[in-house]
């Protein structure tokens, strides 16, 4: 009996313990978000804005198109881009990473073209994406891969290169072949920066999906806000819009963040 006392005190503990580090992490967050939307309503309020929608009136805006499934179309064609140009640019990304941080000549080659192409807008591929591919999801997706390609090669070169000399020294004593010290060393060793590149990479795609789908497509949240503000000036849309592309961005990139709980990629960092 005093046994189980014992353990069901501690299980308590536990929880108790579990419980206040998850609303150690939640709770500021939301009094933030609380605080900043209680300025908005207050100053639309104030200022009696006809034109500047409520927090309830964006609200109801968004369950409108939610009901007649608008939403989840415009919402569903963004993610399709997303999806479909973000994993072409890991399909390329990372295995030219590798390659060019482990092979010295490949990276003295395509290093400075890479640097010459990596500082351009993606926003100024818009013109060229839509004389090439036309005003269809083509586009848009060429922008995402684009856009999303070059953080992720240079993160995961980088990452080869700041591997510690200790592994491969370890490995070179023990007469392990290049290729298994690639395989087995170089690329557990490389995933940390490796899912680095892929939360900036998925950032930046997200980010040129919107835009890009104001300016060429006629679906998506970009096409969403552009539409609504240019039928009727309804600015609920447009900031429920704007909303609902933030929530997706901080579930894509929290998404993205589970993978660093894998033990493959924590081994590097284990003392």
């Amino acid at each position: 009996m005093a046994n189980q006392t014992f353990e069901f005190e501690r299980e308590g503990a536990l929880s108790v313990k579990f419980i206040g580090r998850v609303l150690g992490r939640v709770l500021p967050p939301l009094a933030v978000i609380a605080v900043l939307i209680g300025l908005w309503w207050w100053w639309v309020v104030k200022t009696e804005s006809p034109i500047y929608p409520t927090p309830p009136q964006v609200i109801m805006g968004a369950m409108e198109l939610a009901q007649d499934g608008t939403l989840w179309g415009h919402i569903r064609s963004s993610m399709l881009r997303v999806g479909i140009g973000f994993g072409m640019a890991m399909l390329v990304a990372i295995p030219l990473g590798l390659w060019m941080g482990w092979v010295a000549g490949a990276y003295r080659t395509l290093n400075p073209i890479f640097q010459m192409l990596r500082p351009i807008s993606p926003i100024a591929w818009i013109p060229l994406a839509i004389l090439w591919f036309g005003m269809d999801d083509v586009s848009p997706i060429f922008l995402i891969f684009i856009s999303s390609v070059f953080p992720m090669i240079v993160q995961t070169t980088n990452g080869v290169h700041t591997i510690e000399r200790r592994y491969l020294r370890a490995a070179a004593n023990f007469g392990v072949p290049r290729h298994v010290l690639f395989f087995r060393v170089v690329i557990p060793a490389v995933l940390p920066d490796i899912i680095v590149g892929m939360r900036i990479g998925i950032g930046v795609a997200w980010l040129v999906v919107v835009a890009a789908e104001m300016i060429a497509l006629r679906s998506g949240l970009g096409y969403l806000i552009m539409d609504s503000r240019n039928a009727g000036n309804r600015y609920d849309l447009v900031i429920a819009s704007m909303i609902i592309i933030g929530l997706i961005g901080l579930l894509l990139d929290g998404t993205t963040r589970l993978l660093e709980r894998l033990k493959t990629v924590r081994w590097r960092y284990i003392r």
